[in-house]
């Protein structure tokens, strides 16, 4: 077993969690893989009926907000960071956590080896360009495995379309370490946004946001994952969160880049979404229970 670590893990083999990671290697420290596996094991007791993806992603209420946190060292590797999160990793690390208490798995060991099926193409780390970089694909992969599936249905309020268009890695590989450092990722990206080219996809548009629980829009439930979409710059989201519902209406439970923290917003998605200029709609995923 190669662990890159910031922190020991002979506490962690009394735990159960570095017994099975074979040669993949994992950047953790010693507080992430024991908050991991407090929170799997305290869910059977706490949970309840409880949606899963909205139980666990209130836990993490208050964690700051921290970008580029997968962009470390040379070389792909499994990062675990449970001691800031950005949007991506927020979702990412709610719904392994969710795949392993529907499970009943509940070490480390388990976690990462859901969270890495999650975050690579088919479930497999290779290098850089194995990661699911753009949400079109992230969605499509997860989508495929039975992890979530997209209720974007072809009626309200489901009600435009987005065509995807992405190319901005590859057009601004200087913005990416890793492709600064390894050209040779660059045209395997651009090949694989070019296989997206095209694709279409329902979405909710922003302004359909102001309906009530009880209108079509009562189709998104709490724990649904939604990304927030763009039709400009090359990309196909510009950010992504869980949603609920308050009082009637639709509110947002994300890492919010503006509170430097993990929140769930006091102010209406629809209010949110607004303020968001380049922001045109959502789409919407929810966690398979299975």
């Amino acid at each position: 077993m190669n662990i890159i670590q910031k922190s020991f893990c002979a506490a962690l083999m009394i735990l159960g969690a570095c017994g099975s990671m074979q040669a993949q290697q994992v950047e953790y420290t010693k507080e992430d893989s024991i908050q991991v596996v407090k929170l799997l094991q305290e869910a059977p007791k706490k949970r309840g009926t409880e949606n899963r993806i909205f139980y666990f992603g209130k836990k993490f209420l208050g964690l700051p907000y921290v970008a580029h946190t997968l962009e470390l060292g040379d070389t792909e590797h499994l990062i675990v960071n449970l001691h800031g999160l950005d949007c991506t990793t927020f979702v990412e690390t709610v719904v392994a956590l969710s795949m392993c208490d529907q499970q009943n798995q509940r070490t480390f060991d388990d976690f990462c080896k859901n969270l890495t099926k999650i975050r690579f193409r088919e479930g497999k780390m290779t290098d850089y360009t194995s990661r699911l970089h753009y949400f079109t694909w992230w969605a499509e992969d997860n989508e495929r495995m039975g992890i979530v599936k997209n209720i974007s249905f072809e009626d309200a309020p489901f009600t435009a379309v987005q065509t995807i268009h992405i190319n901005y890695m590859s057009e601004h590989p200087a913005l990416y370490k890793q492709l600064k450092n390894h050209p040779q990722f660059v045209p395997v990206i651009k090949q694989l946004e070019e296989a997206s080219e095209g694709k279409q996809f329902r979405y909710i548009p922003k302004k359909n946001l102001r309906w009530l629980q009880n209108t079509v829009l009562g189709v998104v439930k709490d724990g649904d994952i939604v990304a927030m979409l763009t039709d400009s710059d090359g990309l196909d989201t510009r950010h992504i969160g869980i949603a609920f519902w308050q009082n009637g209406r639709l509110h947002l439970l994300h890492a919010s880049s503006l509170y430097k923290k993990v929140l769930m917003s006091q102010e209406t998605f629809y209010d949110y979404e607004m303020k968001q200029p380049k922001h045109t709609g959502i789409r919407v995923f929810r966690f398979v229970e299975k």
